[in-house]
């Protein structure tokens, strides 16, 4: 499971650096998420523009992380590809996850909300 994760403008940005997060690595991602996000931080930004595909399974582990994090951290999302935003939006999980167009926006958001 490749997950790189570095503090920008007070954020903690994960980047995925995988095609699929499915039945297959789902366990490996939610545990290897759960060593990066050990860094401090308020939020954590999820960059998955690299993922292509994801299923129930990695949906669950995503939603995982997500509350493993609360309820001092925040998990959002950056770069969603068609295919991973269809998911979101059919499972109506689009509603419960702060959802960027990228990383750039995330903490561009980021910093209006601070000041």
């Amino acid at each position: 499971m490749n997950l790189f994760a570095e503090a920008l403008n007070g954020a903690l940005v994960v980047r995925v650096d995988e095609e699929r997060i499915d039945a297959a690595i789902a366990m490996r991602f939610k545990d290897r998420m759960r060593e990066v996000t050990a860094q401090p931080s308020t939020r954590v930004v999820l960059d998955m523009s690299q993922v292509d595909f994801l299923d129930s399974s990695g949906l669950g582990a995503v939603v995982a992380v997500m509350k493993s994090l609360a309820p001092n951290r925040r998990l959002e999302l950056a770069g969603l590809t068609p295919n991973v935003a269809k998911v979101f939006q059919l499972t109506r999980m689009d509603t419960v996850f702060r959802i960027h167009t990228d990383v750039e926006a995330a903490l561009q958001e980021g910093l209006r909300n601070a000041g």
